[in-house]
């Protein structure tokens, strides 16, 4: 059991935020510009007006919403009132999203209705033809009672931002402020939704006390300062986004600037007008601005921190960052949805082999080893499976006691499905995935997510996906298709149906027509062939 402490409960540490430096900028979005004291008395409204529509502690609140310093106020303020937390991937489509809302039995869901020309209040309803009432706003998710858009709305079942802020003003202050007291650390502050090996999404369970430990010392180990101006590149419903972009600077006292959607020449822009200091990403960021003709257009000299994972970092890349964009400091790091977001961080002071060639070290408190099939840990040097045992492991995943049995073993280790190998010196280098698993552009992709889909066109028999190298987004999907017999599906037919099934980083970028596939003897297709 975790003591109880002023600061370990994320809603008490804005509040201590607040206190401490309550004049600092908190976040900077567009024209909108909030010191720690403003973000803090917005929380607070938010959470007021939660209150007021009745959800008690514990109760789920979705966001659905690209980032912005609203999701950011909605975010902490479900938070302030006990409510458990559950970002949603923007990308995802109706029956996704319905899916998570579904599964963590979600009350209230907060959307940005429109971003990148999406509906996304129809996806909710494409459910079945009912009528929504303000009752019962989508009729296949009966636990959903509200749903509040970022901006301004005409549908009467549904609150818009500004509506939805003035539910406060018939709950008193008091009342929140019994709310936050009443957190524990130990609490569940939220269920971010990851995958398993079979491609269902699964809600892992991680507590105030554990986020807020593991991204002190992320905040630690890559040296955040206060004075810091962090660009959030990275989407708040990522575990990289919402735990080591809005948690850390946070923790830190540091300022926020939230990018609703990557471009290179906004995000540039924004570097040079706000003098950005830390500017971490996947992979595909760096390429992405590193290939861009307008990048010498743009003064990029204030970034002394980049820090990027989530998927295989090429040393020549490293090597570019310092020396065509001049940041001072590049980290890599490692880390599962299910342990916080971190397991290992390279330090900054680390030899800049080990930086370009490893994902660092264990961050404070936790262990990370390398398991062979049988269950033992090997020794320096082998390659295994890359298993992590510590605070930072998820509790375990939402009302699914044998998914996560399948992944924690009875000695507490999470078993994450990499292969790695160490050191001697404790620095993790990831050499394969044991999983089918695919990272596009720091996203996971699960095959067998993607093959139910094409399975359902209907020239389609049988279909195997699995990665393929791609120059900006590490690897992106190719999908091999058996045709129905007599049937000729055209690659572009086959990926437009993807498309519209499906968030765009599970799209295939390739579709290969094929008679049959490579299998085992007992029929099981052999990936390994297909890469």
């Amino acid at each position: 059991m975790t003591q109880a402490g002023p600061d370990l409960t994320i809603p008490a540490c804005l509040r201590a935020a607040a206190r401490e430096a309550g004049e600092r900028e908190a976040v900077i979005d567009g024209d909108l510009r909030l010191t720690y004291a403003e973000l803090s008395a917005r929380v607070d409204r938010f959470g007021r007006a939660v209150l007021a529509r009745g959800l008690a502690p514990g109760s789920r609140v979705a966001v659905w919403a690209p980032n912005s310093a609203r999701w950011i106020v909605a975010a902490l303020g479900a938070l302030a009132a006990g409510c458990i937390l559950v970002p949603l991937n923007t990308r995802f489509k109706g029956a996704e999203v319905r899916y998570a809302l579904a599964r963590a039995r979600v009350s209230m869901v907060v959307l940005d209705d429109g971003f990148l020309g999406n509906g996304y209040l129809a996806m909710l309803r494409d459910a079945d033809d009912a009528e929504p009432t303000p009752q019962q706003p989508v009729p296949a998710l009966p636990d959903l009672k509200t749903i509040v858009t970022i901006d301004q709305t005409d549908d009467e079942a549904v609150f818009d931002w500004d509506t939805f802020d003035q539910l406060a003003d018939s709950v008193p202050a008091a009342e929140l402020d019994r709310r936050v007291e009443a957190l524990q650390p130990d609490d569940i502050s939220d269920i971010m939704f990851t995958s398993g090996t079979t491609g269902d999404p699964k809600g892992a369970m991680t507590t105030h006390a554990v986020n807020l430990r593991v991204d002190r010392a992320w905040a630690d180990m890559v040296g955040l300062r206060s004075d810091d101006k962090y660009l959030l590149v990275n989407p708040l419903f990522h575990s990289f986004g919402y735990r080591a972009g809005l948690l850390a600077t946070l923790i830190r006292r540091a300022t926020l600037l939230p990018q609703a959607v990557f471009d290179v020449p906004t995000t540039l822009e924004l570097i040079e007008r706000e003098r950005v200091t830390v500017l971490p990403g996947a992979p595909t960021i760096y390429t992405s601005i590193l290939d861009h003709p307008l990048r010498s257009d743009y003064d990029v000299s204030s970034v002394r921190l980049a820090v990027t994972g989530a998927a295989v970092v090429p040393v020549t890349l490293i090597e570019r960052m310092r020396e065509e964009l001049g940041f001072e400091t590049v980290i890599t790091a490692y880390g599962l949805t299910e342990t916080c977001g971190t397991a290992t961080v390279c330090p900054p002071d680390a030899p800049i082999e080990k930086i370009s060639t490893t994902c660092g070290v264990a961050i404070p408190g936790v262990e990370v080893g390398i398991m062979d099939r049988h269950g033992a840990l090997l020794p320096p040097g082998q390659d295994g499976e890359v298993v992590v045992r510590g605070y930072n492991v998820m509790v375990g995943y939402y009302e699914d006691p044998e998914g996560t049995a399948a992944v924690i073993d009875r000695d507490g280790w999470l078993h994450t499905g990499d292969v790695g190998r160490l050191d001697d010196d404790g620095y993790l280098t990831i050499t394969d995935r044991i999983k089918d698993m695919i990272v596009v552009g720091g996203f996971n992709v699960y095959p067998a997510e993607v093959e139910r889909v094409l399975a359902r066109h209907p020239h389609v028999s049988e279909a195997a996906v699995v990665g393929m190298p791609d120059e900006r987004l590490g690897e992106v999907g190719h999908a091999y298709v058996i045709p129905r017999p007599g049937a000729t599906p055209s690659e572009t037919d086959l990926i437009a149906f993807c498309r519209a099934n499906l968030a765009n980083f599970k799209v295939p970028r390739k579709v290969t027509l094929v008679t049959d596939l490579p299998r085992t003897p007992s029929g099981k297709v052999q990936k390994f062939k297909l890469r």
